[in-house]
């Protein structure tokens, strides 16, 4: 059984102003960066769009490597992406790795630990004692979130599973960095080696 990568880049990346999934980092695009991590260690890889789906889809050199599918509802909310790219998640996979496209620094070794076989229904990365993404949801909580309550959110159904939940301690500022702003973009770039 193998874990399917989940991407959310369905914002209007209002604070931004530019579709974060077409922001650079280490010479790629945010999407095509996760893109390119996640297709190592899941099967299929779904990008969410919404917003600016058709120039994400068109500005993404790796598309070809992706399901990208569209949430028509993207101004509802986060978790309605969630479900759009939950739907497409195969019925036989052991979970789904999910992330927001702008968290582009993860690094491979969180991926990897993350998407290995483990405790827990819920598996989070922790760096400094911070929860951070992409976090890994075992099929059988997959229900969970596509049956979500408008105006529920993904944190909500993550807390109600604490005892199902395994913190993975990872050596990766990277499952911190949200880059919401362009002051935190940034922060980013300035880290850059």
């Amino acid at each position: 059984m193998t874990t399917a990568g989940l991407i959310l880049a369905a914002g209007e990346s209002r604070r931004m102003g530019f579709p974060k999934a077409l922001l650079n980092y280490r010479g790629e695009t945010f999407v095509d960066r996760l893109i390119g991590l996640f297709s190592r260690y899941c099967s299929p890889v779904i990008v969410v769009t919404g917003a600016h789906a058709d120039r994400i889809r068109a500005g993404s050199a790796r598309a070809v490597e992706a399901q990208f599918v569209v949430n028509q509802n993207w101004a509802c909310g986060q978790i309605t992406s969630l479900q759009c790219g939950l739907a497409s998640v195969p019925k036989d996979s052991a979970g789904v790795l999910y992330t927001l496209v702008d968290h582009p620094a993860v690094t491979e070794d969180t991926v990897a630990r993350l998407t290995a076989p483990g405790p827990g229904l819920l598996r989070i990365p922790r760096y400094g004692g911070r929860r951070g993404h992409p976090i890994w949801i075992g099929q059988s909580l997959l229900p969970e979130f596509l049956d979500a309550r408008a105006g529920e959110t993904a944190r909500d159904i993550v807390r109600r599973h604490v005892e199902d939940t395994f913190y993975v301690d990872v050596d990766d500022p990277g499952v911190l960095a949200d880059i919401d702003d362009a002051h935190a973009y940034r922060a980013l770039m300035e880290g850059v080696q």
